[in-house]
This record gives C-alpha cells, sequence and structure tokens, in this order.
C-alpha cells in the first residue's frame, strides 16, 4: 500500500474516532455514561440509524439537520470529525506507524476533547486529565523524548507553576483566577512532554492566549475580566510542542543568547 492510500485510511479512521469524541464532549460534562445509550437526536430523541453515522459524509447529506425532526445539528460534530481525521494524518506523517503514534493519537485524542468541552462549559472533566497522568507517566519508559524523571518533573512543574500563578492572583485580588482543571491538565501534559515540554507548553498558551483574549475583547467590547478558557491554547501548545519541541526549544534560547 502506498504512502498515500495509508494517509487516507488513517484520515477516515481518525474521523470515525473524532465520531466517538464527539459522544464523549457531549456527555462527559454531565456525568454520563460514553457508551450507553445509543446515539440519539438530542432533539427529537430518535435514534441514528448506522447509515446516518457516517462520519462527516452523513452531515454533508443530511445538511446538518436530523432526518426525523430536521432540527439543526451543531457543526461542532463536523468540525471534531474533520479535526481527528487531519491530526491523525499529521501524526503518521511526523512519526509513522509506530507505537509512539499510537501512543500521541491517544494524547492527542484527549486534547481534543478537552479543548471542545472547555470551549463550549469552561471545564476540564477529572475523567480525563487524572488518569491522564499517570498515564502520560507510564508513557514515559517508552516515548523517546522522555525519562520516567522527566516525566515525574512534568508533572510537579505543570501542575505546580499553575498552582503557583492561580495562589498568587488569589492572594492579590481575592478572586480565583484559574480553575483547578487548567491545573490539573498541564500536569498531564508535563507527564507526557516531560519538564521542558510543559514549560514550552505554557509559554507557547500563555503567548496565544493573550493575543486571542485580546482580540476578543475589543471585538465583544469586555474588559479584561472577560474570561477566556485557557485549556483549547493548552491543548494547542502542547500539540505543537509534541512535533516541534525540540526546535521551539533551540530557537526560544537562540532568542534569549542574543
Amino acid at each position: 500500500m502506498s504512502a498515500t492510500m495509508i494517509i487516507i485510511a488513517l484520515f477516515i479512521f481518525g474521523a470515525i474516532i473524532g465520531s466517538f469524541l464527539n459522544v464523549c464532549i457531549v456527555r462527559m460534562p454531565h456525568n454520563t455514561s460514553i457508551v450507553f445509550p445509543a446515539s440519539h437526536c438530542p432533539g427529537c430523541g430518535a435514534g441514528i440509524r448506522f447509515y446516518d453515522n457516517i462520519p462527516l459524509v452523513s452531515y454533508i447529506l443530511l445538511s446538518g439537520r436530523c432526518r426525523a425532526c430536521k432540527a439543526p445539528i451543531s457543526l461542532r460534530y463536523f468540525i471534531v470529525e474533520l479535526l481527528m481525521g487531519g491530526l491523525t494524518a499529521v501524526l503518521f506523517v511526523h512519526f509513522g506507524f509506530s507505537l509512539v503514534f499510537i501512543l500521541c493519537f491517544v494524547f492527542t485524542a484527549a486534547l481534543v476533547v478537552i479543548t471542545f468541552i472547555d470551549l463550549q462549559h469552561q471545564i476540564i472533566p477529572d475523567r480525563i486529565s487524572l488518569p491522564g497522568i499517570p498515564l502520560g507517566f507510564l508513557c514515559s519508559f517508552v516515548l523517546p523524548w522522555n525519562s520516567w524523571i522527566d516525566s515525574l518533573l512534568g508533572i510537579l512543574v505543570g501542575g505546580g507553576v499553575l498552582y503557583a500563578f492561580a495562589l498568587g492572583y488569589y492572594l492579590l485580588t481575592k478572586k480565583e483566577g484559574m480553575g483547578g482543571g487548567d491545573i490539573k491538565m498541564l500536569a498531564m501534559i508535563g507527564a507526557f512532554l516531560g519538564w521542558q515540554g510543559a514549560l514550552a507548553t505554557l509559554m507557547l498558551a500563555a503567548v496565544a492566549g493573550s493575543l486571542i483574549g485580546i482580540i476578543l475583547m475589543v471585538l465583544k467590547g469586555k474588559n479584561f475580566k472577560y474570561a477566556v478558557p485557557f485549556g483549547p491554547f493548552l491543548a494547542v501548545g502542547a500539540f505543537c510542542e509534541l512535533l516541534y519541541g525540540d526546535s521551539l526549544i533551540s530557537w526560544y534560547l537562540s532568542i534569549g543568547m542574543r
């Protein structure tokens, strides 16, 4: 099989997994089962037939509407399937088909779920971040860029730095400026990427979050107390660090040495 055919096949596989991730995104914030009941329309409750549950294709054929009641289906379903398909192909191109690819695929899927839950509900589910911490530590025995010591330091540094920021902000303002979900998420990222990866992720997320936050505040006419979910920026930063960690660190150090 040619490399192009493998990439197409993995894109389709990623889109299928994206369909399952949509279920997680909908149900996890409500602490309901991600297995039962079967997929159904949130409007009329009608079960979704298998031929209406084909990733990407069904959304287009149905024009983004339920077959039974014609209620609109959120565009998020299509976006998540398309995004997960694309990210799966990118991971394969970068890592090849290997155990590292599989572990990075699972890590990326967790980041996608966290991103869309945080965007909609401004929460990061413990059902992902807490199990992700020991799982990331176990992965350190396999991943080439991480040792178990770096992973432990990543957990401590990732969670500790954000906790210090949150505590400092609270002591100064008597208000919570960062949720515990962000702290646990960066601890999970540190477990998987190591302490350097956790710091690089935080740096990228802070820069991106500041720029996007300012733009949103200007467009929406809000003040600096306008809340912007930080989880999606951590997820983007972690994925960039996953692919280009060494290059990003070298670039950052070269700037500091000028």
